[in-house]
This record gives structure tokens, sequence and C-alpha cells, in this order.
């Protein structure tokens, strides 16, 4: 599942392609719809932060609000929706076994109303490459040789699992801000090159 090839679309140009059934994620408005769908509303983030990291009772609350939301959106069905987001990608070592590069991925932030959000796979598979049509392996050995990035789009299709869906927590970069992390289960991952 975590090889295969180059296609020459933009994020967008994919949203046009995949089938309807799949909701795909990769902007404030479509998660913060889906997040309206499953959980209603935002959390009361500074009631919940109350005086920091350190207030005794800011992991009780936390802990509360996602056990709160856990139950709530049990029975949803978009708990069983199939989704899409976007993580970024960049190549790296050459396959020759497989004709193909191997991908560093990482996680991309969206900044939305509910706080920040970064969606985790669940299951990723290990070793992942993408492979580019042979017209275009020699560039891409020789911008690697010189030093340069190459990056992709990485999009991962998948549903959310059931029973962590989604963890309420604060970001450890910024004090305060609330973030969002959606768990899911990987059914597919495709490789997006566009320049």
């Amino acid at each position: 599942m975590g090889i295969g090839p180059f296609q020459f679309l933009s994020p967008s140009q994919f949203a046009a392609i995949i089938p309807p059934d799949i909701r795909f994620l990769d902007d404030a408005p479509s998660i913060e719809k889906f997040l309206i769908i499953l959980d209603g509303r935002p959390p009361d983030w500074p009631a919940i932060y109350g005086h920091g990291h350190h207030d005794p009772g800011h992991d009780d609350r936390l802990f509360a609000l996602n056990r709160e939301r856990d139950a709530s959106r049990a029975g949803n069905p978009a708990l069983a929706e199939r989704i899409a987001f976007r993580w970024s990608g960049e190549l790296s070592r050459f396959d020759p076994e497989v004709r193909g590069f191997s991908v560093a991925v990482g996680p991309v932030f969206t900044t939305t109303r509910w706080g920040q959000v970064r969606f985790k796979p669940d299951d990723l598979p290990g070793g992942l490459k993408a492979i580019p049509p042979a017209d275009l392996l020699d560039r891409l050995q020789r911008e690697l040789a010189a030093g340069k990035t190459v990056e992709l789009a990485v999009i991962i299709i998948g549903r959310l699992v059931p029973e962590e869906s989604i963890v309420y927590d604060f970001s450890h970069d910024r004090e305060g801000l609330g973030l969002i992390m959606p768990f899911v289960h990987v059914e597919e991952v495709h490789y997006l090159f566009f320049r």
C-alpha cells in the first residue's frame, strides 16, 4: 500500500477526481464543517486551559472533554465516512528494486476556528516509496545528488479510528492553543507531484 506512482495533480485536482463518497479535508472550511458534524461546537479552550499547563485542574478538564466528546459522537454515521487529508512529503534515497524513491513524510497543521488541526495516520505503512515515470527518473536523481529538495503532497485516505477518533489537546509550541488530532486508519496513500 505504501508504494505507488507519481500522480501529476495538485491537491485540488486530486479532490475533483476522487470518488464522491470520500470527504477531502484539506482546508479550514472543510475541516470545520466535518468537526461540526462530529462534535457540534468547538471546545471552550480558555476555560479548559485555565491558568496554563501547570494549573492543577488542566489535565482533568482536558480528560473530561475527550471522554465527553467520545461519548457524544458514538454512533455518528460520519465516523464511518472515508476521508482524505494531506501530509507533506520529500523524496530521499533511490530504491533500484522498485525504481522509486523513499518518501519522508510529516504532518500538515491547519489553523481553524476550532484550533489547530493535525491529522494522525494510524497504521501508516513503513517504507513509503513513490515511483516516477522513467523519463523523469534521471532528472530527479540529479536534483537529489545536487542537494535539492524534491517535495510531494502525500494524500492519505482512510476512516476515523472508532475508539479514539479525535483527541483534543494543547499545542506544545504555543501556549493555550487548542490542538485537534483526528486519528485515521490508513486505507490508501497517493503521491502528488506538481511544480
